[in-house]
């Protein structure tokens, strides 16, 4: 005879294989068998149980769709199997091309490949982009765990609570296995369209569009609001299942192993309970590819998801675990993107920004419109002549073109549909931030000291820009640039904290940043003690920095990265100094740049001839060089930047490897496509230690173009001029 807890305890358990029953039927299966109002009336018994019965709540029970209490912030957590992203592919030339190196691949590889395939013919699976946020899913046992954003594919954030809110994310999977799972999660159009009409009633900002709805409810700290917001989920792969944590993703446990195809492993899916999107197509070609694309990109349209393209991978899974990743890609699998969305709107306005070097650009202010799945309401002009091509005036109306994260630019102009009122623009004569007078520049002047056996006339540049050196906008981006990655890498110090600490008054230059002070910060918007803390200790560990980073950092025009390592290479390698018998009171023996008192000294007595002595520094190059070390200011900030601590490295690794060195000296390389073992800044640096340089074109005299994977036009060009191209192997084998 049972008690009435026991009876209780039995009701809870049917109610919550009732209810997640008929989830599944609703949810995944779309093939409803009760009505709404049935459903709701089992889920507030269940609701009332659990509240008088806490003790016999089920590990996996439905109430946890409604959300919990709100988290104070989301917590790290590292992926057990790392994340990629597949590259992207436009067109079907290029789809071409992926299949023609994945099969030259396949053909150079060592590794066997069963008899179910042959080098030269492979299927593959072909699945609908959703425009969502991807989710990664653990199950243990069958239970759901925890749920994480991508985040840098390494690391993301814990999202489970609010992941525990999606109907079609099963808490229980049909089997008790244990695994991680990926998925796309989503608005609908219709849910989009409710939730932003309830936004609108309430005068809050309107959704752009569904993956950006998902995205901000899925990062809700408060789980009932993701609840209310009704999301959805397709999951497609299968990344671990036990008993064997793998990288290579075998194992299998309860009669039910790792698929061997992609096909199978979504029937799997679907097994287990998952919500699957059905609309996946298996091909045997290119051309079926093609046809699956384009038959998608007239009917995208009509589902209740955004769809911004098509996944295609190969179907047979160990040829997928054969070929593996680039450092950011599967090799097996490649999104093909929907083409570019063009629309129509209007010119409202054209204003003028100022940026690092002075130069003025036009920036065409539009009526906000939705394109290539975000609200677009400025678009580049590039500069006059853009204009006057376009003939574009404010008012009228344009087709502008969006391609994912690409600057959306103005294509063309509707002139048909001038109605007579539209202005024409016309380039100040003034900066519209400092008022200071801006004018065209010469780009090319021949008949300078630097070119005397070339004489000829002057050229100006395309674009205006401002006179004032202290410019209130140059000021700004040149400290945005001094601070940023390749610079000095200050964490942050970012474009609004920038902004800020130059309006407060707080810096007007580089060198004001090292003075700053935890007293000076915490006063802030935007800065608490912990805050102001961290930005301090970010402003200290940076003060130790490379002479190439440290030139780079200063925003000499025309002195980019690959120019500051020339120069400071040629100068700690004698190649300057040999040409400067005007300075013969320096003591030369033994020189490198080994601090910035060397820079202070030094670098102001170099003439803009003397300085294109170095190979690769041309007359543009020269001039700004010679002009920034010869103003006065300049060099009290370089003072000051000394007298603060600022401190060149020598990387002892470039003096020590002097056997490495020779075997590049004099050598010129061209990188292109990605690379599998190195980082190209890694790869550059090497090659730079060993005494060659960089260039980043090919030419006749390249002497090595480094290929890796997905190489571009300039590998094709290496091989019409007969240069060497080398791989990663060929590469590692060359640097010993």
């Amino acid at each position: 005879m049972l008690n009435d807890k026991e009876k209780i305890k039995n009701r809870i358990e049917k109610l919550s294989a009732e209810i997640n029953k008929l989830r599944y039927e609703y949810h995944v299966l779309d093939k409803p068998d009760v009505t709404d109002e049935v459903y709701s009336s089992l889920m507030d018994e269940l609701r009332k149980l659990e509240e008088d019965y806490p003790e016999l709540k089920l590990i996996d029970s439905p109430m946890q769709r409604i959300g919990g209490k709100p988290l104070d912030k989301f917590k790290k957590v590292t992926h057990k199997v790392k994340q990629w992203s597949f590259d992207d592919v436009f067109g079907y030339e290029e789809l071409k091309k992926w299949e023609e190196k994945t099969l030259r691949l396949i053909s150079k590889s060592q590794f066997p490949i069963s008899n179910k395939i042959s080098n030269s013919e492979i299927d593959f699976v072909c699945e609908l982009k959703i425009d969502g946020l991807k989710v990664i899913l653990t199950y243990e046992k069958g239970i759901f765990v925890s749920g994480a954003t991508r985040g840098d594919g390494a690391v993301g954030e814990n999202v489970t609570e609010n992941l525990k809110t999606i109907f079609n994310i099963p808490l229980k999977l049909n089997r008790p296995v244990s695994c991680i799972v990926v998925g796309e999660c989503f608005m609908g159009k219709k849910e989009l369209t409710r939730i932003n009409a309830l936004r609108a009633k309430k005068s809050e900002a309107l959704f752009a569009n569904s993956r950006n709805a998902a995205a901000g409810s899925i990062r809700q700290l408060d789980s009932k609001i993701a609840a209310e917001r009704r999301l959805e989920c397709f999951v497609y792969d299968l990344e671990y299942l036990t008993p064997t944590l793998s990288l290579s993703r075998r194992g299998g446990e309860e009669g039910i192993k790792m698929p061997e195809t992609q096909i199978e492993e979504l029937e799997l899916l679907e097994k287990l309970g998952f919500r699957v999107n059905e609309k996946y197509r298996h091909c045997a070609s290119v051309e079926e590819i093609q046809n699956y694309y384009s038959e998608w990109t007239r009917k995208k349209d009509k589902e209740n998801y955004g769809i911004d393209g098509i996944v295609i991978k190969i179907n047979l899974r160990e040829l997928q675990e054969k070929l593996g990743y680039t450092g950011k890609s599967p090799r097996w699998g490649v999104a093909y993107k929907f083409p570019a969305e063009k629309v129509t709107t209007i010119v409202e306005n054209i204003k003028v920004q100022v940026g690092r070097t002075g130069a003025l650009t036009p920036v065409a202010h539009l009526r906000p419109v939705l394109v290539a799945g975000s609200t677009v309401s400025r678009a580049t002009l590039h500069n006059e002549d853009e204009i006057k091509r376009l003939d574009v005036r404010i008012g009228d109306t344009v087709v502008i073109q969006k391609a994912g994260d690409v600057i959306p630019e103005i294509m063309e102009v509707i002139k048909n549909l001038r109605a007579g009122k539209e202005k024409k623009f016309q380039m100040p004569d003034k900066c519209p931030i400092c008022g200071s007078l801006v004018k065209k520049e010469i780009i090319s002047n021949l008949t300078s000291t630097l070119s005397l056996s070339r004489r000829g006339g002057n050229t100006l540049s395309v674009a205006y820009y401002c006179l004032n050196k202290n410019c209130y906008a140059v000021e700004k981006e040149n400290i945005i640039h001094f601070v940023s990655k390749k610079g000095f890498n200050i964490d942050g110090l970012g474009e609004k904290i920038v902004e800020q600490l130059i309006n407060e008054g707080l810096i007007s230059n580089f060198a004001d940043i090292f003075e700053l002070e935890k007293g000076d910060l915490e006063p802030l918007k935007r800065f608490a003690e912990k805050s102001a803390d961290n930005l301090i200790e970010a402003i200290e560990k940076s003060k130790k920095i490379t002479a190439e980073k440290f030139l780079f950092s200063l925003g000499i025009r025309h002195t980019g990265e690959e120019t500051a390592v020339l120069i400071i290479k040629a100068i700690n390698t004698k190649f300057l100094i040999s040409n400067f018998q005007f300075l013969n009171n320096f003591q030369f023996s033994n020189f490198k740049i080994k601090n910035l008192n060397n820079i202070i000294e030094f670098f102001p007595k170099i003439s803009a001839e003397q300085w294109t002595n170095i190979k690769g520094i041309g007359e543009k190059s020269a001039e700004s060089l010679a002009g920034w070390f010869s103003d006065e200011n300049n060099i009290k900030m370089l003072e000051k930047m000394n007298e603060l601590g600022v401190q060149i490295v020598v990387e002892t690794q470039h003096i020590a490897s002097l056997q490495v060195a020779r075997k590049f000296q004099g050598k010129t390389f061209v990188l292109t496509g990605e690379l599998k073992n190195f980082t190209r800044e890694d790869a550059k640096d090497i090659i730079r230690k060993a005494g060659g340089s960089i260039s980043g074109s090919v030419s006749k005299k390249t002497d090595f173009v480094l290929v890796g994977e997905n190489p571009g036009s300039k590998y094709d060009k290496a091989r019409e001029l007969g240069v060497k191209v080398i791989e990663e192997d060929e590469f590692k084998e060359m640097i010993g």
